[in-house]
């Protein structure tokens, strides 16, 4: 055995040292320098030639598939309604083109080189080195495609029945917030958002399944950058959850809805958007305010519009008048107010309260719900019920004043009994009383 094996060796490098002499007579010889020049430079001259045509290929390809492009996108444009834009497709179609355009160029330089340096004996450990890397790159790039086949199938298994249930999901909420289908336990208000949240947890847990499938997961590279995006989430998602936890807690405990006029702290508006993560409210002034749930959660909230019979609120005014006023010219008058305002109810009628006995007046409120017959933000709505207001205390001769008294007044701020009825306050009728 060792006998064969030192034959073997001797042979080997028997062989090593005649390749060797060759090279170097061929190194020296100038008839293998000249061929070796001329082949490099025909190998050069079709370079260019197959570069020209690769061009030409190109541009030819591309003017093609602008053609097609432009036809496919003029079929598909129904009623001026454009589905598909052509400018992005035809950028996408022209970005392939070249993409494979460049792939092809590397490798034909890839290949030159190669060829090239294989015609000098010098050179040729380099081209067997450049042709060895390119072999075995395509290989291991082949076999790790073939390898991650069966996980990838799997992978898109599991995706597949994902959707699937996320669009049984679609078709089941959709139902509930139609009021085709009738649950229970779930508000048709509610139920584009717990879609949503339901269609979140199917494809979190079809992630999950699937992750261990999926090409590279069990490299390091592939746990580290797990690692560094979950870091990055526990940091700075705090916040986050929090408003997102808010908004759940608003949207299912319904504090309020879309198309309700609230007062949420110092701010009061129409909701326009009720987000996982933020309020939107339309002020009577244009204004368009965006409120961190969190903030609208840890607020007081007033709701003009959920007792209401329809899209509309509940309106409030405070007046305070003074004392040798009849108070009941001042709710007569009040409500008459409410009465000439176009919208306002009248079922439930409009009512005064008598809120305090302050030291100088009591303190009149006139609440009452309307419903605007177009459009009206609630502030123009109370603006007209203000001037209709305005309008009967002078028509009636009330001033609208608050008196304040540095002193006693000579005569005493009461409304003598024959003035207790003063118009348009009415009389009780005796067969009612």
């Amino acid at each position: 055995m060792q006998q064969e094996s030192l034959e073997v060796a001797t042979r080997n490098a028997a062989t090593a040292l005649a390749g060797a002499i060759e090279a170097t007579r061929e190194s020296r010889s100038l008839d293998s320098v000249v061929r070796s020049v001329v082949i490099a430079a025909i190998a050069t001259v079709v370079l260019f030639a197959l570069l020209w045509g690769l061009r030409w290929i190109r541009q030819a390809i591309e003017r093609w598939l602008v053609r097609v492009t432009q036809a496919q996108t003029d079929a598909l444009r129904a009623h001026r309604v454009e589905f598909v834009r052509q400018d992005r497709m035809i950028w996408f179609a022209r970005t392939t083109v070249k993409t494979f355009h460049r792939i092809l160029i590397l490798l034909l330089l890839y290949e030159w080189v190669s060829l090239v340096l294989a015609q000098f004996p010098y050179t040729q450990v380099w081209s067997a080195h450049l042709n060895g890397f390119l072999f075995g790159l395509v290989a291991g790039i082949g076999s790790s495609i073939l390898n991650a086949v069966p996980g990838m199938l799997t992978a898109l298994v599991i995706f597949f029945i994902a959707r699937f249930v996320g669009r049984m999901l679609d078709n089941f909420f959709e139902g509930v917030r139609t009021g085709q289908t009738k649950v229970s336990w779930l508000d048709p208000e509610v139920a584009t958002t717990t879609r949503r949240i339901a269609k979140a947890i199917v494809w979190l847990f079809a992630f999950a399944m699937a992750y261990p499938y999926l090409p590279g997961s069990h490299t390091d590279a592939f746990k580290g950058v797990s690692v560094l995006v979950g870091l990055m989430i526990s940091l700075g998602a705090s916040n986050l959850i929090g408003q997102a936890g808010s908004g759940l807690i608003l949207t299912y405990a319904r504090v309020f809805r879309r198309g309700e006029y609230v007062s949420i702290g110092e701010h009061e508006g129409t909701i326009t958007d009720l987000g996982m993560f933020a309020t939107r409210l339309l002020t009577g002034q244009g204004e368009e305010l965006t409120l961190s749930n969190s903030l609208v959660l840890g607020a007081v909230t007033k709701n003009y519009s959920r007792t209401v019979n329809g899209p509309g609120y509940i309106l409030e005014v405070t007046a305070t008048i003074g004392y040798d006023t009849p108070w009941r010219q001042v709710h007569a008058m009040l409500i008459e107010g409410a009465r000439r305002t176009p919208g306002v109810l009248t079922t439930p009628a409009p009512q005064v309260f008598q809120m305090s006995l302050s030291d100088f007046y009591p303190e009149y409120r006139l609440v009452c719900q309307a419903i605007p017959t177009d459009a009206r933000p609630r502030v123009v709505f109370l603006s007209a019920l203000h001037a209709n207001i305005q309008d009967v205390f002078n028509e009636f001769g009330v001033q609208i004043m608050s008196p304040h008294y540095f002193k006693d007044p000579q005569d005493p701020k009461i409304v003598p009994q024959g003035q207790w009825f003063t118009p348009p306050a009415e009389r009780p009728n005796p067969k009612m009383e």
